[in-house]
């Protein structure tokens, strides 16, 4: 490829709207399928066999993914794993108790969790977020690292927030339609946002032969 060409930025909407790393070879498809799939399960199943047997289906399909990772991409990505943990966890209690509110308090936990992380390493003026992405975002300045984790703990943050405010006033299925499409959507679009700032910081889009 010669160097005036651009490549697409790697996706960075995954594991509840966490962004992630390019796959073997520039395959940035499997890890977002590895994110997604779970969640298209789940939304699936609950639309066609109900609630609690989509949330056992989303149990099989997080667990899956998890396999899949360690055996295509040699490993399993701490968001991956965080998230897997969090949905068998609640998964777990919401078919115990057959009550829905456990299943959806888990993006709240995760998206709290990243918002604490990302957020507090900025304030300490570390970039935690180049340690989760790891190869991606090549020649990314050390100030364009820390924008980044800045910017998407503050998304992380209004996630949670967001969550909270429609598990409390939503149906179920209302609440899944949004968590499958609306929150993937707008990680998407904030991802594709930052591009502006990340290329002034020093993203290489291209690739040099």
């Amino acid at each position: 490829m010669h160097a005036d060409e651009t490549q697409s930025p790697p996706v960075d909407a995954t594991v509840d709207g966490a962004p992630i790393a390019l796959g073997p070879k520039g395959e940035s498809w499997l890890p977002m399928a590895l994110d997604f799939g779970p969640l298209l399960v789940f939304f699936v199943a609950t639309k066609f066999i109900g609630m609690f047997a989509g949330t056992a289906a989303f149990m099989a399909a997080i667990a899956a993914a998890v396999i899949v990772s360690k055996w295509r991409l040699g490993k399993v990505s701490p968001m991956l794993w965080l998230s897997a943990i969090l949905v068998l966890f609640f998964g777990a209690l919401t078919l115990y108790f057959h009550d829905p509110k456990f299943i959806q308090a888990k993006p709240t936990i995760i998206y709290s969790f990243f918002a604490v992380m990302l957020l507090g390493g900025w304030l300490r003026g570390k970039p935690l977020l180049r340690y989760l992405l790891q190869s991606a975002y090549n020649g990314l300045s050390e100030t364009g690292w820390l924008k980044l984790s800045r910017n998407w703990g503050l998304f992380f943050a209004v996630l949670a927030l967001a969550n909270e405010a429609m598990r409390a006033s939503l149906s179920f299925d209302t609440w899944l339609t949004i968590k499958v499409w609306g929150v993937t959507i707008a990680s998407m679009a904030f991802a594709m946002a930052n591009l502006p700032m990340l290329m002034k910081h020093g993203l290489a889009l291209g690739e040099k032969p």
